[in-house]
């Protein structure tokens, strides 16, 4: 279920209302620059939008629209190309919804059954308030009505005190948009409504009660009545997100600075019918100089508690400030509790007092005036935090964040659920004008990460890492001097600037406003709805150009299910010839595109006998529904792909072109939004918990999907054989949902792309247009694992392979520890790149032995996974560690939503695995055995003899798993444990291993080989130390400082685990030379 896909209209600004203060201007840097002199006669008002939202105000004089009692507001922000910040109010658009009229409602009907709907409202409040109320109350409500209107003058559950609920109500001549009915046009009444939240209740009152009786009992089936007020406003108006909107001279009334509700420097008031929205096309594809403010914040906390806002202060916030399309910020500070050591390229900002420092920043926010708000989790961390701290504190004025001056910024707890996420916990707060585009959010959406730390995501992205201060040293560093909160400071500061890198790296805010674009929803709407809003807004301007309604979908989750895509029985093995690859380009779109598949060209039931249809005039698809031809009638689907595929081309062609390297990432940012668009218009029609799901459709494009690919096989082999002429029978290999894989028997690379690209081309031939097979790459050498695993060196052309691509092995699984993906990683690559089998066998048998022995570093067998849900049906490792840390320190323990580091150690025979599982550093510090059984068995062995069984056959699994190099264990001696406190180590011979009655380093009988020993274990001292040497000064690198200690504790890093052990084995090895006393010369 998509999540925040609720039924209710009412989006008005969820903040407190109070009396905020003005924005102060005390820095030229931080304000914006004027705006220019206007003459709102003369000069047009042009900005690039980027949030809406409505609010209930009054009716403004000359202004469209109802004119008495409330009426919603829209309310558009945006930004100038010059950088000044717009809030417009657009007024006199109304919302509305459709029904299904009776058959005998005339024109003549409309006003009665208008003051009847108004009427049955009026009671309906009455019905409210009947078990509180006295005889007296009920009666006022109904003196307070005018029959003869339907004018609601009065009412005490009216606190909005609407005068009028149904506005208007209109006959009008539509087609259902479910359901080809030929050209009949059905009769729908369009009800318009005083305020969005009346949509719901007038439509209830339809559904149960008998609202016109002169025409008898009627089933007013609705339509369009769950779209949301802004979404209904932007297909009407043809606003898309992010777009351009322009206010005409002459049309609009600039408000004066006394009349401001917003804290943006113009303001203005306009007519629903006279601003211009321009489409994000040519000149109008440009990107507004908006301004991103990246911050993060630091909290000193207890020792062994996590911060909290009511006990714990908060002592450094710092911010970054960028412009959209410029690489380094214009603006670097940090306000700080206590005094700062200065820092180079940073205004370092001290004050005395934590609420000082908090109002003070409040008003940076408020002069600085962002349009989006970034930095890493700070949805659920930085910014309710702030606010928490800032209300037990008391501080004046701090919550007033957002561009509208008397509305107050609140926290919101929600869950987050979807089919592509899972369910989380999330908080939101709202910043009326400014975006919160939390990275954290956005990363976790769009990408499969094994840790989702930023110091993880950052190596990750940027091939850089960050020092990871633990929260127990914050205090610490906070309580020192100048320096050490400096360095707090500096730490500090690239968490707030390492957002903004990979922003700009992977072009997300560039990414998401393209999609707005594409898709006709706004920013904010990508970031807190799910993917059907993105269908739902293309669907519904299509639906309103060829005037059809989209019916109001009940809900309910259904039984059937249809069947999903073929694959084609894998002939396993390893190929050391070229195997060509084709794939259908973009299949499910084509497939709707090819055979008109659509709600608006289905037939039901009886249909295509009730109005006469011939077999020529429809087509019956594979999953046996009908859908009529696009001769008879083109479906609104196939005509949103052909056009999202068409731009998408446009924009394809426009990059190659383009030199700019800004235009560049829009138009690449374009063409990929276009796509997913494309793509997920069949996953809308799929969707049973949705807003409009139809199997009908989404069963027939996967049943075309499957034949298809059985058509392919086919068509191949019957033409590319000995007996057509050519060298070898081809032979499809393998199939999957849009491609195949085929081995035409040839050696070399041209000769395999050229019969590529001829049978895809062949194979094209056969089918409807626009359904097109493309050859796109060549594996070589190629292994064949099983359905949907397999690895291969990928060409594109002969001179050179572009990479090692693999499906479906644990090189790129999350829920399997590094050791695994980076010995199935070396092993391919010396099977497909070297093409040394015996090379690949000897690395497997060398790391398992080291596994076996102890050899093999912490941080290779640390094992992730979410923390999706407290309780599971059976117990999970995760789970049970999460428990345990809570228990040790809930403060640092594992939060829902968050991704549990654990390692399996060694336990009793019989212990389940999820008893087994400790946190990595409890078991460095506590010198804990590692179950190295477990990792051979569970994590190591399936994915080991899923690549050798093709090449070394049934011998694969004796020949890695058992043998001489299995033969060796260490394990280590645990320092916790059931025993450990019963039990006294004795010190053993370093020569012999004889144990001693006493701390002496040699037995008798290798006192003569002392010298030797001695020098030995000091080469093992110095061998310590000039690896913890280089391990801490990787990390000194890395914090940016060689002069000072690291503090880093990043449990996301490999060197950390290794810093940490060599530690140990340093304090050991001091020990053990330590027995030989002070040496004598």
């Amino acid at each position: 279920m998509d999540m925040l896909e609720a039924e209710s209209n009412n989006t008005d600004s969820q903040g407190l209302v109070g009396e905020g203060p003005e924005t102060q201007e005390t820095c030229v840097r931080w304000s914006r620059p004027a705006p220019p002199p206007l003459n709102p006669q003369r000069n047009p008002i042009t900005f690039q939008q980027i949030d809406m939202d409505h609010y209930t105000g009054r009716a403004r004089q000359g202004m469209p629209g109802a004119q008495i009692g409330p009426v919603p507001v829209i309310r558009m922000y945006g930004v100038t190309m010059e950088g000044n910040s717009v809030c417009c109010h657009i007024h006199g658009f109304s919302p509305y919804f459709f029904v299904l009229a009776p058959d005998a409602f005339t024109d003549q009907h409309c006003k009665p059954f208008k003051v009847r709907l108004n009427c049955r409202y009026v009671s309906s409040l009455c019905t409210k308030v009947q078990g509180r109320a006295s005889v007296v109350t009920l009666a006022l409500y109904w003196l307070s009505f005018d029959g003869e209107t339907g004018v609601l003058i009065s009412g005490r559950s009216n606190k909005e005190e609407v005068q009028e609920a149904v506005l208007a109500v209109e006959i009008t001549k539509k087609q259902s948009l479910f359901g080809y009915q030929g050209d009949t046009l059905s009769t729908f009444l369009k009800i318009t409504v005083a305020l969005p939240r009346l949509i719901a209740a007038a439509k209830r009152l339809l559904e149960k009660e008998v609202i016109f009786p002169v025409l008898g009992n009627h089933n007013y089936q609705a339509f369009e009545s769950n779209v949301d007020f802004d979404i209904r406003f932007m297909v009407d108006t043809g606003v898309v997100g992010c777009s351009w909107v322009e206010l005409p001279a002459g049309k609009y009334q600039l408000r004066e600075r006394s009349k401001k509700v917003s804290r943006c420097q113009l303001e203005a008031d306009i007519s629903w019918e006279e601003f211009v929205s321009h489409a994000p096309e040519g000149e109008w594809s440009k990107v507004a100089p908006f301004r991103i403010l990246s911050f993060d914040i630091e909290c000193a906390g207890r020792k062994g508690i996590f911060p909290e806002p009511d006990h714990d202060p908060v002592i450094q916030i710092a911010n970054m400030v960028v412009r959209q399309g410029d690489h380094e910020p214009f603006i670097r500070n940090v306000f700080t509790l206590d005094t700062c050591a200065p820092i180079v390229g940073s205004q370092v900002l001290s004050f005395t007092s934590e609420r000082e420092m908090l109002e003070k920043w409040a008003e940076f926010v408020r002069e600085l005036d962002p349009d989006i708000l970034t930095g890493y989790n700070i949805n659920n961390f930085d910014l309710p935090y702030l606010i928490n701290r800032a209300k037990h504190l008391k501080v004046k004025n701090f919550t007033y964040l957002g561009r509208i001056k008397d509305i107050q910024s609140v926290i919101k707890e929600q869950m987050f659920q979807s089919k592509q996420m899972g369910r989380r916990e999330n908080k939101s707060v709202n910043f009326e004008g400014r975006v919160p585009f939390d990275l954290f959010l956005v990363l976790v959406r769009d990408y499969k990460l094994r840790s989702y730390t930023l110091n993880s995501v950052s190596y990750h992205f940027l091939q850089e890492q960050k020092e990871d201060v633990h929260h127990n040293i914050i205090t610490d560093l906070q309580n020192g001097n100048p320096q050490t909160r400096r360095r707090l400071a500096v730490y500090c500061l690239k968490d707030a600037y390492l957002p903004l890198r990979l922003l700009d790296k992977l072009m997300c805010i560039i990414n998401y406003m393209e999609m707005a674009r594409v898709t006709g929803v706004s920013l904010s709407s990508l970031l807190t709805r799910g993917q059907q809003i993105k269908v739902v807004s293309q669907l519904l301007r299509k639906a309103r150009e060829s005037g059809y309604l989209m019916p109001t979908y009940q809900g309910g989750v259904q039984e059937e299910q249809f069947e999903g895509a073929t694959v084609i029985e894998p002939k396993k093995g390893y190929y050391a010839d070229p195997i060509a690859t084709l794939d259908f380009s973009s299949l499910y779109p084509s497939i709707m595109m090819a055979h008109n598949l659509c709600y608006t060209t289905l037939l039901q039931g009886g249909t295509k006998d009730k109005l006469g249809l011939t077999p020529d005039q429809y087509s019956k698809t594979p999953a046996n529904n009908f859908f009529i031809k696009s001769t008879l009638r083109k479906g609104l689907l196939p005509e949103i792909l052909e056009s999202l595929l068409s731009a998408r081309k446009k924009a394809k062609t426009e990059l190659k072109n383009e030199t700019d390297p800004f235009r560049q990432k829009v138009l690449d940012g374009r063409q990929l939004a276009l796509k997913i668009s494309a793509n997920s218009v069949y996953g809308f029609t799929g969707a049973q918990v949705g807003k409009l799901p139809c199997l009908e459709i989404s069963g027939s494009v996967t049943a075309y999907g499957r034949t298809m690919i059985e058509q392919t096989k086919q068509e191949v082999e019957q033409r590319y054989n000995v007996a057509n002429g050519y060298q070898h029978n081809a032979d499809v290999i393998y199939g999957d949902t849009d491609s195949v894989m085929i081995k035409f028997g040839v050696k070399t690379l041209e000769e395999a792309m050229r019969l590529g690209r001829e049978a895809a081309e062949y194979v094209s031939s056969k089918f409807v247009s626009p359904i097109k097979l493309e050859f796109e790459k060549i594996y070589y050498p190629y292994l064949l694992i099983n359905k949907k695993r397999y690895a291969g060196l990928y060409f594109t052309n002969p001179d050179h392979y572009d990479k090692m691509d693999c499906k479906g092995i644990e090189t790129v699984r999350r829920d399997n520890s590094p050791i695994v993906a980076n010995m199935i990683n070396t092993c391919l690559q010396k099977l497909l790149i070297d093409r040394d089998p015996d090379g690949a066998v000897d690395y497997a048998k060398q790391v398992i032995s080291d596994l076996l022995c102890n050899r093999i570093d912490i941080s290779q067998l640390v094992i992730t996974k979410e923390l999706t849900k407290n309780e599971y049906a059976a117990k999970q490792a995760h789970v049970e560690l999460a428990n345990k840390m809570k228990q040790r320190d809930a403060g640092t323990a594992p939060k829902l939503g968050d991704r549990v580091p654990y390692v399996i150690i060694a336990a009793a025979k019989n212990t389940p695995a999820y008893a087994k599982a400790e946190d990595p550093i409890y078991v460095l510090e506590n010198s804990i055995p590692i179950d190295s059984g477990y990792y051979l068995e569970n994590q190591l062995s399936k994915p080991l003899l899923r690549i050798f069984a093709p090449i070394l056959g049934d011998k694969a699994e004796s020949i890695l798993l058992r043998g001489d190099h299995t033969r060796t264990k260490a394990v280590v001696t645990s320092r916790v444990g059931a025993l450990s406190a019963f039990t006294r180590r004795k010190e053993t011979c370093l020569g012999c291993k004889a144990v001693l009655p006493d701390s002496s380093p040699l037995c008798k009988h290798c006192t003569s080989r002392e010298p030797e020993m001695y020098q030995s274990e000091l080469s093992k001292l110095s061998e310590l130390e000039n690896r913890f040497c280089r391990l801490w000064t990787e990390c000194q690198r890395c914090q940016g400082s060689l002069h000072e200690e690291v503090l880093c504790t990043s449990r996301d890093c490999p060197i950390f685990y290794m810093r940490k052990k060599v530690q140990m084995d340093l304090a050991s090895q001091d020990k053990v030379l330590q027995r030989f006393g002070c040496p004598t010369w």
